[in-house]
């Protein structure tokens, strides 16, 4: 079924919207009447919004890197929202939670019990420095909320540096402090204090960086840290998920201005930590330690939600305030998928492969891109990848993006567009070389039709 362009601007997201006539011509060309009647009660039931209800298709199950809709169709999954590190169902995930839910389900409030502490300690000494003090939470915009809370009581400012662009979060706290107008708009009054800054994202700089990054981006954030005079921290993504991927000197300069002008350095990595990037922590790239650092997503195994705050020791501060205290902060269930997710992607070679896979998509998509004229920049750090389509004179290619991602859906690739013309790819990092072959010719094929 045909669908005309929309080339009207539309809001740019760390997700694809869907409320394009696109997707719903590709649910009428793609979806019988038993998954039709399925989402028509989904969307019945569940209120609406951008990037979720209404949905686009309904999943029977999921394995590996695969997902298999109500159809029978199986579907590489390059977007896994990443929680899919070791891929859907992994055996030693499974068995773990299994017998957890047999010994100790659930940890009621003022106890603790071994799984959560493990797993603590384990965080803390996988991470660099001093950087050992834990809190857990069931998701990442609670653990988020729970950072900027700590570098209120430990700094005695509310101030925050953030990025424009940047997502941590849907509560009322994380989107203060990010900056994506799909979540901001119309939600306000936020936060007091947060302020922002641009991403450091060499295409669309407003400082014109550049390829070549000159830094400016970097110096922009000492200038608020100067000029507000008593910020208490700066949050960002290490490396943001579309990706943005900052130049190696760009985290040293901003960690010295933190520490120039006070300030704490928080760094988001819920989308990206435990191997997405080919470290357990993107920062590892760049030769700082945060005060703070945020996990989530995959932390779970990809079956349970949870999110862990790590922290300096010397942050230590808030023995007499409540920072967190959520019902499920010491799931034991949680924790115990979580120790295992950590023993496969080290003790199995799994961040590894990260490497090797990652280092192979990138050489595969720049032999695409000379090809096709619409590549106009691939980019990626381990297996977080990025491919922007542009237009001939430079401007995004987001009707021609949103083509691609569909065409790529038709033939069996599931993943993301992001800021509109930035198809990212973020498979399990479990995936073989076979199975990245079979995306690549996907693709290909995807791209192929809509220049044609």
């Amino acid at each position: 079924m045909a669908t005309p362009p929309h080339d009207e601007q539309p809001t740019l997201s760390e997700g694809d919207v869907n409320v394009s006539p696109r997707r719903a011509a590709w649910i009428a060309g793609h979806v019988d009447g038993a998954t039709r009647r399925i989402l028509d009660e989904d969307e019945a039931v569940f209120l609406h919004q951008a990037l979720s209800t209404p949905c686009l298709n309904v999943i029977d199950r999921c394995e590996g890197p695969y997902l298999f809709d109500r159809q029978g169709r199986r579907i590489l999954d390059f977007h896994g929202n990443n929680v899919h590190q070791v891929g859907f169902g992994h055996p030693k995930v499974v068995n773990a939670i299994i017998e957890q839910l047999r010994r100790l389900p659930f940890c009621t409030r003022r106890y603790t019990n071994t799984t959560a502490v493990a797993l603590a300690r384990r965080l803390g000494e996988l991470a660099p420095g001093d950087l050992n003090k834990v809190l857990f939470a069931p998701g990442g915009a609670e653990a988020v909320g729970m950072a900027i809370k700590l570098a209120r009581h430990a700094t005695g400012r509310f101030k925050t540096v953030s990025m424009w662009d940047s997502f941590h979060g849907a509560s009322l706290d994380a989107i203060s402090v990010g900056g994506e107008a799909i979540f901001r708009k119309g939600a306000g009054p936020l936060l007091p204090g947060a302020e922002h800054a641009p991403p450091p994202d060499p295409r669309h700089c407003p400082f014109g960086c550049g390829a070549r990054c000159n830094l400016r981006c970097a110096d922009y954030i000492e200038y608020i840290l100067e000029k507000e005079g008593d910020v208490g921290a700066v949050i960002a993504e290490t490396v943001r998920s579309t990706p943005y991927i900052p130049p190696p000197e760009y985290w040293r300069r901003v960690r010295d201005a933190c520490d120039r002008h006070g300030a704490l350095l928080i760094l988001d990595e819920i989308p990206t930590c435990l191997g997405r990037t080919g470290r357990v922590f993107a920062f590892e790239h760049y030769d700082i330690v945060p005060d703070m650092v945020v996990l989530g997503k995959g932390l779970g195994g990809g079956v349970f939600p949870l999110a862990a705050l790590i922290a300096r020791e010397g942050l230590d501060v808030a023995r007499d305030r409540a920072i967190g205290h959520y019902t499920h902060e010491k799931s034991p269930v949680a924790c115990a998928a979580a120790l295992a997710t950590i023993e496969v992607l080290i003790e199995d070679g799994v961040i590894e492969n990260a490497n090797r896979m990652g280092a192979y998509a990138l050489e595969r998509l720049r032999e695409m891109g000379a090809r096709h004229p619409i590549i106009g920049d691939v980019r990626g750090l381990g297996l977080l990848i990025g491919v922007e389509l542009l237009r001939p004179d430079g401007a995004r290619a987001i009707d021609e993006a949103e083509q691609v991602m569909y065409g790529a859906l038709s033939r069996g690739l599931n993943f993301k567009v992001t800021m509109g013309n930035i198809l990212t790819l973020t498979p399990p990092l479990i995936i073989t070389r076979e199975q990245m072959d079979e995306a690549f010719r996907i693709l290909d094929a995807s791209i192929a039709a809509v220049g044609s």
